[in-house]
């Protein structure tokens, strides 16, 4: 049964969010470009409205006439024919001779507030009868009696069919605007389904894999925005896979190692089991805990290798460590393995501090394993030496025995996991050179195999970077 997939439901798509991130500054455009065109529209309304008034002011105009000293004013109809429309507008007129007399017109349209100059004209708002109305005040020279001055001829028309007009283009605007973002989304969303595609085809091959499948992603050609995405995949897969393997080794290792140890002890409890005598009983008992031992150490190690496979060791930063006192624990640690062995442990210690910038476990750990190894091969009353010195800028841990060593052609071959090169009843399970090793190399430290000035044995030497060094 295919398990379900969970999504936050207040979680939006990624194309979603695209398109609502696409959308919203198209719609603040939108609304800014409907405060322009409402203004626009005003602008040609009153425009429309403007010309329609002039016009009218002037084909009145025409028909002012002088005779016998008096003005003679007739109003044709079509000047009033101008602005006939479905809104029902008032119109209202005014003329007024060079002296302020009404020839014509209705008292009450209002006068500009200062007098247009001769065959010019000037616009204004007033309100007439309770109504706004728009006003034209043209003045109209009387060529038959030029001294008399200029009449002003004014034309007034309430405002219902300039607002229709307004509403009208501001109207056509929004429907359009409407419409543009109506096929901007839909080609927007084309868009988006296109150009996600490949995103899509990487979360198919993703989901298409296998449970416990590390292989590196294989989606094919990518665009540049998500080649780093699949770039950490594939990094992540690599570290997990390796995490992986370090702990597939772990589990081959113990169960391999630990197999013989636990078929023993359950040997040496049967034996003691069926034993009556009770010197037997504790010589299997005896024996069990050596074996215990033995095992718990073959864990410790393990572990320890594991650990340092992983790189989990090396995660603790900021730890500043004495490496002289902590080589003189080992070796206060070590000093009754060497006692019982008859082996002379010395430590050429070095007179001031020597700090290292390195988590104490992991160098604890590789300076137990070479002291341990060195007293493993050593054979009884012989001589293992720990010696500390800084060469470089770094120091250098240095533990030599006198032991049988290790020929030439085998000195990379130790450094395997389970590698014994000495008889069958040494101690160990060829694990020490190996964790030595691991930890070195998630310190950034060098390994080294040499022979001694003189006589046989073995040199180990630790070469630590100058960058530790505090």
């Amino acid at each position: 049964m295919t398990p379900k997939r969970s999504y936050s439901k207040s979680t939006l798509s990624l194309r979603a969010r695209l398109l609502l991130w696409l959308l919203v500054p198209l719609g603040v455009l939108a609304l800014a470009n409907l405060a322009l065109a409402r203004r626009e529209a005003r602008y040609t309304a009153d425009m429309v409205q403007d010309r329609l008034l002039l016009g009218s002011a002037r084909i009145i105009a025409q028909q002012i006439q002088f005779e016998d000293g008096l003005l003679d004013v007739a109003i044709p109809p079509a000047a009033l024919e101008l602005f006939q429309s479905r809104a029902q507008d008032r119109v209202y007129y005014r003329i007024a001779s060079p002296r302020g007399v009404l020839l014509s017109g209705y008292a009450e349209l209002p006068s500009p507030a200062e007098a247009p100059r001769p065959e010019e004209s000037v616009y204004f708002q007033a309100e007439v009868r309770g109504e706004p109305v728009r006003v034209v005040a043209y003045a109209q020279p009387v060529f038959a009696a030029p001294a008399e001055g200029p009449v002003i001829i004014e034309v007034a028309q309430t405002l219902q069919d300039h607002d229709q007009l307004v509403r009208k283009l501001w109207t056509t605007t929004l429907r359009q605007d409407l419409w543009t973002l109506a096929l901007a989304g839909l080609l927007i969303w084309f868009a988006l389904r296109r150009g996600l595609k490949d995103i899509l085809r990487l979360r198919d091959e993703v989901g298409r894999r296998t449970p416990g499948s590390l292989e590196p992603l294989q989606a094919g050609p990518m665009p540049q925005e998500l080649q780093p995405l699949v770039g950490a995949l594939n990094g992540y897969i690599q570290r997990l896979d390796a995490q992986m393997a370090v702990r597939s080794r772990f589990i081959a290792n113990a169960s391999h190692q630990l197999r013989t140890p636990f078929a023993v002890l359950q040997t040496q409890a049967s034996h003691g089991l069926r034993s009556a005598d009770p010197a037997l009983k504790d010589e299997a008992l005896g024996a069990m805990a050596d074996g215990v031992r033995q095992g718990t150490r073959l864990v410790n190690q393990l572990l320890t290798l594991s650990r340092a496979e992983a790189g989990t060791l090396a995660h603790r930063s900021g730890e500043r460590v004495d490496l002289a006192d902590l080589a003189q624990r080992v070796l206060e640690e070590q000093a009754t393995l060497a006692q019982s062995r008859n082996i002379d442990l010395g430590f050429d210690r070095p007179e001031g501090p020597l700090t290292l910038a390195a988590p104490s476990a992991m160098l604890h750990e590789l300076v137990a394993n070479l002291v341990d190894n060195a007293l493993c091969y050593t054979p009884p009353g012989g001589r293992v030496t720990l010696s500390l010195r800084t060469a470089e800028g770094g120091p250098v841990l240095t533990v030599e025995d006198n032991g049988p060593g290790i020929p030439p052609a085998d000195r990379l071959r130790v450094f395997e996991r389970f590698c014994r090169l000495g008889s069958d009843d040494t101690p160990g399970c060829g694990l020490g050179l190996s964790i030595v090793q691991e930890v070195a190399r998630a310190l950034g430290a060098e390994v080294r195999l040499g022979d001694p000035d003189a006589g046989p044995g073995l040199v180990v030497t630790v070469a630590f970077p100058a960058g530790l060094a505090g």
